[in-house]
């Protein structure tokens, strides 16, 4: 798993309305956050704040995230006002895309720590207040919603990420394309004429899947969503893939390569038939691509050094 990209996530019932308006108003940070109070408004989207894992301000920026599926926010840290190191991309999944009747959303936060910046209690201390605070987030939201105790959701997000030396631009390109699936989709083959965005394959038990791809461009990173369904049994399966550069994660610009970050969707109490069946699959998927992209890449000595993005000075 790549050390520098964390993840948390939760189901909220909430309308996905309600907490897409709370989350881009940072004046919101107030209530649910460990310590992160806004004290001065820079602009539009901009506060200064206090935070919980330093002992002196911040500058907290945020910026909504709208791909027709689902939307979320970014939130970005740093030290002087428009100059940014911590990013922490959000996502709100409808229970609907995930293919439940639940009335709520799955809430996905995702946070990168740069090797270059981070602190030992930042490292220490991310797991613990971001579990909280979500926990916290989750509460301030159903109460709103007019809930006076935790709801329980179906499904819960599992996710795995890597490092690719490669650029996200070949990275985009070549895992949005359906076409190249054949050469490193785990567990289907094609089956039958595949376009870039759609196409037959069959899986491992030789069920027919009709696979679809969706590419959203973000400005600063790509998401890509894939789709499969499995035709006789009518079961669908999604999962995400977002990529994101070292450069823009991590706030270096001479940071290389990006980051493939897999989100995925298990129900709870019903191990799945079809598709990937754990996490692990799509792991181990992940690996193959970073080994085929640095590749494509001509970076042939990154692989042996793991899957976790090491600075320049490091490596």
């Amino acid at each position: 798993m790549e050390s520098n990209t964390f993840a948390t996530s939760t189901y909220i019932e909430t309308q996905e309305s309600a907490a897409f308006e709370y989350l881009r108003d940072l004046r919101n940070l107030d209530e649910w956050t460990l310590y992160s109070r806004m004290i001065e408004q820079m602009d539009e989207n901009t506060w200064r704040g206090t935070a919980s894992g330093y002992q002196h301000d911040l500058y907290y920026h945020v910026r909504p995230i709208e791909t027709g599926m689902f939307r979320g926010v970014e939130w970005h840290c740093g030290y002087e006002y428009k100059k940014y190191f911590q990013c922490y991309p959000t996502f709100l999944f409808p229970a609907s895309y995930l293919g439940s009747d639940e009335p709520g959303v799955y809430f996905h936060w995702l946070s990168f720590c740069g090797p270059d910046r981070r602190t030992p209690m930042i490292m220490q201390g991310i797991h613990l207040v971001h579990t909280a605070e979500i926990r916290s987030l989750k509460g301030a939201l159903e109460r709103k919603a007019g809930l006076d105790r935790a709801a329980h959701g179906r499904f819960e997000i599992k996710t795995n990420s890597i490092f690719v030396d490669a650029p996200v631009e070949l990275a985009a390109d070549y895992l949005g394309n359906l076409k190249n699936m054949g050469e490193w989709g785990f567990s289907v083959h094609p089956n039958g004429p595949v376009d870039p965005d759609r196409g037959s394959f069959t899986d491992e038990y030789g069920q027919e899947v009709e696979v679809v791809v969706r590419n959203h461009d973000m400005g600063n990173y790509t998401i890509i969503e894939f789709e499969h369904r499995y035709v006789k049994s009518n079961w669908t399966q999604r999962s995400c893939m977002v990529l994101v550069p070292c450069s823009y994660a991590f706030g270096n610009p001479e940071a290389r390569g990006c980051v493939q970050h897999r989100i995925a969707f298990f129900e709870k109490n019903a191990m799945p038939k079809h598709g990937k069946l754990q996490i692990e699959d799509y792991g181990a998927e992940s690996m193959s691509l970073k080994r085929v992209l640095e590749n494509k890449a001509g970076n042939l000595t990154s692989f042996a050094r793991g899957m976790s993005y090491i600075s320049e000075a490091a490596a």
